[in-house]
């Protein structure tokens, strides 16, 4: 892969193809992840990240399991497509809104069955685990619009005010970290906590316990200085 060049707002800037490379493979593997762990069926989510002004996103309709180095898609913030030649992803709106205006540095949107079935009951998913507070608070399901559309990516934008998940009515999940690593955590998590859920607000004659908004709160406070520091 030779060097890429794209030219921006700012004047054209170079792009070295081993960092591009390097990106792609990790988009690729965070993909094909979604899959393995049954978040989506076929080619039904979608994974970007963004490089600088550069956005790679998968492409439409083309098996992860197939995606090679030579395919790497790419297009500028006004969704201009500057590298590859297979079509971005349908869903390339919802993509771009998110790293246009929130500190995204990747998106992955999945199909994942118990929080897509909370999407079609709920107007937010309860917070029935203090992991609610790990995503900025209760999560918030963005009415339906038709896949694609700007009308979706503004309704997930407002879903998302506060927030790194959103649920999209009748439709999935997004969410967004500063890494593929993080984005995909808090996608594997909102499945996680929806699937609790259900569980319990299945069972007869029990109402689940909900967490106050100060146990939320305080929750992702405590979370934020999780893990090893660096």
């Amino acid at each position: 892969m030779t060097d890429q060049r794209r030219d921006t707002d700012d004047g054209t800037h170079d792009l070295q193809a081993g960092e591009v490379a390097r990106v792609w493979e990790q988009l690729v593997a965070t993909a094909r992840r979604t899959v393995a762990d049954r978040l989506v069926v076929g080619t039904s989510g979608n994974v970007s990240v963004r490089v600088g002004d550069l956005v790679l996103v998968t492409p439409s309709g083309v098996p992860y399991d197939r995606l090679t180095p030579d395919d790497v898609t790419g297009v500028d913030l006004d969704g201009r497509q500057v590298l590859g030649t297979l079509t971005p992803t349908s869903e390339l709106p919802m993509h771009l809104a998110v790293h246009r205006t929130t500190d995204a540095r990747a998106v992955v949107h999945t199909h994942a069955v118990h929080a897509t079935a909370v999407s079609t009951l709920v107007s937010e998913l309860p917070p029935v685990h203090y992991m609610t507070g790990a995503l900025g608070g209760p999560v918030r399901v963005a009415p339906y619009a038709t896949y694609g559309t700007e009308e979706l990516a503004g309704n997930l934008l407002h879903a998302l005010t506060d927030r790194t998940a959103c649920l999209l009515q009748n439709h999935g999940t997004l969410t967004y970290g500063t890494t593929l690593d993080e984005a995909y955590d808090r996608t594997a998590q909102l499945e996680w906590m929806c699937h609790l859920w259900l569980t319990a607000a299945s069972v007869p004659g029990h109402t689940p316990n909900l967490l106050t908004e100060g146990q939320v709160r305080e929750a992702g406070e405590k979370l934020s200085g999780y893990g090893q520091k660096t």
